[in-house]
């Protein structure tokens, strides 16, 4: 029978696992009765050790089942009570989860030993039961035992899970008492302890006073450090280690990696890797992930690529870790092959997978790729997860695809504020602005919870529809919540205020806001620069300027378009500086803005040389040189650029074609306008559009072919808008035709009514056929209906500052030397040859009055202050709001001659280059 035994224990030992029928039988045939004395001694000390060594085992392995059959036998050989084996059971059961066993076996001993509690202990501890932890702590206290350098460490993890810095401040003044502070294990925990509950600083100081530090004293304050997001610190630290002479292990590795992957700094990065290779743990798994993971948030794409197809076998873990980091870095086709390759590899995706590549479908549009990741989801049970499902939303949003992302939101259980989130976001990004509102506004009236996140992306649809009033009420609300101090919420208060054209709140916000940021002046540059006031917009500029706050190339894409509105070609060319030193003349809006700049501001020169610097001229940048050529009357240049344009093999927009037509009608290039017009359909594939007719009706107007203009009118498929009647208005003005003029007029009335301009035309026509009575009737409906005339604005720029001028303006601080200057000028004039054109004056008054009258125009009295303001030789640039008079245009020819000066005037059609008594445009406008 003991031979029999014997064999099971061995039989035992070599296949770890007991054969449980064999042991039962054993046991059954063994009669203790039938041993003598002597036998019964040998049975009970090997029984003693194999049990021993049993237990051992199951405790290593955490063989629960194993383990609890051992129990019952050392129950029947009644051996059950013996301290050592008692305490490898409470160790099992406690590493195993099952508290109950554990704790029932110390209450059954007479005398609880400190390893039995040190094992209940250690078990809460490491299975994140602290709470239970410390009770059992405080019992084993309250029994007398006392702690050693074993019970100490879980201990202070229960603390560290509780974050009871309290308890964890006793347990310190226990070990210091007990001697044990000392010990490298307890210090360690301490040093973790004090950081999980906030005290870094006291976690720092403790790890100072360990005299013998080793790897793992590192690591734990490393880890501490790395949890909080002090990822510079970790990296100081680690440095520090190195320096000191102790050796990393590939655990103090992998936590500087992901230090790295925080810091996203690929250089270190790459360093740690180096130190990994020389190491030799680079085929770790977990330090392998860790270095994927880095690379993928540094950037560095192909790295991570390159690192992960080196490991052998891939995890789970391997995949998502460079499919998330192929997304994060816009590599999405590559995310999508990676996941193909997964899945050939035999791993399964998993939500984490799935979501990332989502991402990647949303970002590339992919509708069919998408519904299959979705219908893998559904699959895996995780279609209900708010994680999985807000990026469901995103994708068939972001693939415009809105009815199944609110599908997917409805079929969500629990609807969180991510989600509600998500869906507004998709709706406003989606430009159905109403139902973006709409729901937000049911989730108001759910009393749902929403954040600045929320406000923010409801706030964009509100500036879209331009509903002023559901702005002040979102307003409102963020006063009410408590989140109208945020970044966000301000900036998006700023932007919809000012698309709403409510600069004045816009500006209120602005002021009130207790940070500087770009963001803000962006928003309210934007407005100004929008709706008119360019020169607050530059005011605001050199605000940002004060603050330190550095431009980016849309602010000043905004600014130079503010300049070229303003003809304020000094500070254009300040902005060009500073776009130059700020590396902005790479980014394609700021190229473009500059060229329109220079163009507008009536340097076509400057415009060509900007125009030549752009390094890839898209459709815009070809469109706006030759739309400035064609505004400085450079007609055949701007055809040539069109041509070399379409030779580079950029075809045109409808814009492009404008500028062609522009270009032929103010070089009054009639044969060459009929052509591109024709064929533009055939050709280029563009139909004609109000612009293109009103162009072409313009360019035969001015020439004098009325008949065929009046035709082109009644050919047009649509019915025409103001810009065509007003084209065939201004030919009826050139050449004097009142019938025509008439014609066109009834009509620009039935569409805009309250538009001087309309009898303005009119009464010149009427004017220059010396028919008064009609001339006074326009005037006296234009009274009666009051139709303000818009009066004429001249604008100069004069060091850095733009000054306004209308008729007769005596406002300006030298105002006596401007109208010094005119007499002086009219004078030297009248020797010259000059002769006022009083024809084109609409006042029923007499010649010496209509001589005063013209005499005093805006865009003379500006001239007249470039004259005594500017250095002499320079150019004077003046831009007017409407079209340049007769009268005005003869003046400067003689102007310019006589003070040898070049007068460059923008007017509401082109630009006037005046230049040895002549005009660039031939007298042609």
């Amino acid at each position: 029978m003991l031979s029999t035994f014997k064999a099971t224990l061995k039989f035992w030992n070599i296949n770890f696992l007991p054969n449980t029928t064999l042991q039962r039988a054993t046991i059954q045939n063994t009669s203790r009765s039938a041993i003598d004395s002597q036998t019964t001694f040998v049975l009970s000390s090997q029984c003693f050790q194999s049990f021993t060594k049993l237990l051992s085992q199951c405790v290593v392995s955490k063989s629960l089942t194993s383990g609890m059959e051992l129990h019952a036998h050392l129950i029947k050989f009644g051996i059950s009570h013996d301290p050592s084996l008692r305490n490898h059971l409470v160790t099992l059961y406690s590493k195993c989860r099952c508290f109950g066993y554990a704790r029932k076996l110390i209450d059954e001993s007479t005398e609880p030993d400190l390893v039995s509690w040190s094992a209940l202990i250690s078990g809460y501890a490491q299975n994140g039961l602290g709470e239970e932890a410390l009770l059992a702590f405080n019992e084993m206290s309250l029994l007398g035992a006392k702690c050693n350098e074993f019970t100490f460490p879980s201990v202070l993890k229960a603390c560290s899970i509780k974050k009871d810095l309290n308890m964890g401040k006793k347990v310190h003044g226990m070990t210091v008492v007990s001697g044990f502070e000392s010990d490298g294990f307890v210090a360690n925990t301490l040093v973790v302890m004090y950081a999980k509950c906030g005290q870094l600083g006291d976690s720092r100081k403790l790890f100072g006073t360990i005299v013998d530090r080793n790897v793992v004293s590192w690591n734990a304050l490393f880890s501490c450090y790395g949890q909080s997001d002090f990822y510079v610190e970790v990296v100081d630290l680690f440095k520090e280690m190195v320096q000191s002479g102790v050796r990393p292990n590939e655990f103090s590795l992998s936590i500087i990696l992901n230090a790295c992957a925080g810091l996203r700094d690929g250089n270190v990065g790459r360093m740690v890797h180096g130190l990994l290779l020389k190491l030799g743990h680079d085929f770790d798994q977990f330090s392998a992930n860790a270095l994927v993971d880095m690379y993928s948030k540094a950037g560095v794409i192909e790295d991570a690529v390159a690192v992960f197809h080196e490991i052998m076998h891939p995890d789970i873990v391997s995949w998502n870790a460079v499919i998330a980091g192929c997304v994060l870095h816009e590599c999405n086709d590559w995310a999508l092959i990676l996941l193909d390759e997964m899945k050939s590899s035999g791993t399964c995706p998993n939500m984490f997978t799935v979501s990332s590549a989502l991402k990647a479908c949303a970002a590339m549009g992919f509708k069919e790729l998408g519904r299959q990741l979705h219908s893998s989801l559904i699959k895996m049970d995780t279609e209900s997860d708010s994680f999985v499902a807000v990026g469901l939303i995103d994708m068939y949003s972001k693939c415009e695809m809105m009815d199944d992302a609110r599908r997917a939101y409805d079929l969500m259980p629990k609807k969180d504020i991510i989600t509600w989130n998500a869906l507004i976001s998709g709706y406003s990004q989606c430009r159905d602005d109403l139902e973006a509102v709409s729901l937000f506004s049911e989730m108001y009236n759910k009393n749902i919870d929403f954040n600045q996140t929320t406000l923010s992306t409801v706030l964009k649809s509100v500036a879209s529809l331009q509903a002023i009033n559901v702005c002040k009420q979102i307003h409102t609300v963020s006063i009410k919540s408590g989140i109208c101090s945020d970044f966000y919420v301000i900036n998006s208060l700023l932007d919809t205020y000012g698309k709403c054209r409510h600069i004045d709140e816009a500006s209120k916000i602005f002021e009130e806001r207790t940070c500087e940021d770009l963001v803000a002046f962006t928003s309210m540059i934007t407005a100004y620069s929008q709706y008119g006031d360019g020169e607050e917009a530059l005011k605001l500029y050199l605000q940002m300027q004060d603050a330190d706050v550095k431009p980016d190339p849309f602010v000043c894409s905004s600014l130079l378009n503010v300049c070229a509105n303003l003809s304020a070609y000094e500070q254009g060319k300040q902005l060009h500086v500073h776009a130059v030193k700020f590396g902005f003349m790479s980014d394609i809006f700021a190229s473009n803005s500059l060229v329109n700049m220079y163009a507008k501001c009536g340097s076509i020169e400057d415009a060509d040389c900007a125009f030549s610097e752009i390094p890839k001229r898209g459709i815009v940048s070809w469109s706006a040189m030759i739309g400035g050529l064609a505004q400085h009357g450079h007609g055949k240049k701007a055809l040539q650029l069109f041509n070399q344009m379409l030779k580079d093999g950029v075809p045109p927009n409808h814009i492009t074609l404008v500028s062609v037509l522009c270009a032929c009608n103010h070089a009054g290039l009639v044969n060459e306008g009929k052509r591109y017009f024709e064929t533009m359909e055939e050709v280029f594939g563009i139909k004609p559009t109000q612009e293109h007719y009103a162009c072409m009706i313009d360019l035969l107007g001015r020439s004098g072919k009325l008949n065929e203009a009046v035709d082109l009118v009644n050919s047009i498929p649509f019915e025409a808008d103001s810009s065509i009647w007003g084209a065939l208005l201004g030919a009826a003005r050139i050449h004097k035709s009142i019938e025509l003029g008439q014609k066109a007029a009834e009509m620009l009335f039935a569409l805009e009514p309250e538009k001087s301009g309309t009898h303005i035309l009119l009464a010149n026509i009427y004017a220059s056929a010396g028919m008064w009575e009609n001339v006074a009737k326009v005037r006296k409906f234009m009274k009666d209906s009051q139709v303000k005339k818009e009066p004429g604005m001249s604008w100069i720029e004069v060091k850095d500052k733009v000054f306004t001028f209308i008729v007769g303006d005596r406002s300006h601080s030298r105002s006596d030397e401007i109208y010094a200057k005119l007499d002086q000028l009219s004078d030297l004039l009248c020797k010259a040859g000059y002769s006022p054109i009083v024809e084109i004056d609409i006042h029923n008054v007499n010649q010496s009055e209509k001589e005063k009258l013209l005499y005093h125009h805006s865009e003379k009295l500006a001239v007249a202050f470039g004259l005594i303001a500017t250095p002499p030789g320079a150019p004077i640039r003046v831009k007017k709001n409407i079209r340049v008079c007769v009268d005005c245009h003869t003046f400067f020819k003689f102007v310019c001659k006589i003070v040898s000066r070049e007068i460059i005037v923008r007017d509401i059609n082109r630009f006037h280059h005046f230049k040895d008594g002549s005009c660039s445009c031939g007298d042609y406008w």
